[in-house]
């Protein structure tokens, strides 16, 4: 079974015990958590798509926490001597599929 979903603001094409890089999800390391967004369920060629949504949930465990590479942010204006350096690391939710079910 397929489905493409919503999660943290991004559509992602799951399948079961798929596991996936996710923007930071809250939760701990082990928790269970639910996704009701489903645009669409693939079930063995027997395709459902919602307008928007599909009925069912995506179940998916937490597994840990990962930050990205860091990324540098450099700001200069010429001729004025101003040159500043930031730089950040994006952190992301490593999750698990567990479930897809169809309503």
């Amino acid at each position: 079974m397929l489905a493409l979903v919503e999660i943290a603001g991004g559509q992602f094409e799951v399948e079961k015990s798929k596991k996936l890089t996710v923007p930071l999800l809250k939760g701990n390391d082990g928790e269970v958590l639910e996704f009701k967004n489903i645009f669409m369920i693939n079930e063995d060629g027997n395709l459902s798509i919602g307008q928007p949504f599909v009925d069912g949930t995506v179940t998916a465990k937490i597994l840990g926490e990962k930050r990205d590479k860091k990324v540098l942010v450099f700001h200069k204006k010429r001729r004025k001597g101003y040159q500043k350096l930031n730089g950040h690391r994006q952190r992301y939710s490593y999750i698990e599929i567990l479930d897809i079910v169809k309503n």
